[in-house]
């Protein structure tokens, strides 16, 4: 009884960890496809450049120049597809402090 117990426990801690490992593979390749192509795409300078706009490249949250834009939500299974109005303008300093 307690063999069946423990090998019970174990496959349902191995059940665990694989789906861990599988949830922080996905994730790394969301984020490296995030970085490394959508950040360099043209539909992000585009959406980039509307919002730099929209604030007048001033930081949202001190009101010094904006260099950067700062997500305030992402949209995990669609990336690229988030609205303007989830995005601000910020200065790198503040983008290290909401980071």
């Amino acid at each position: 009884m307690g063999l069946e117990i423990l090998i019970l426990l174990i496959l349902g801690i191995g059940g665990w960890i694989f789906k861990q490992w599988k949830f922080d593979i996905k994730r790394k390749r969301r984020r490296d496809y995030y970085r490394n192509v959508y950040l360099k795409s043209d539909d992000w300078k585009r959406k980039r450049y509307v919002v730099l706009k929209r604030d007048n490249w001033k930081c949202v949250y001190c009101g010094k120049r904006a260099t950067q834009i700062h997500h305030k939500r992402y949209a995990k299974k669609n990336i690229g597809k988030e609205p303007i109005k989830w995005l601000v303008s910020i200065c790198k300093p503040c983008h290290g402090k909401k980071h």
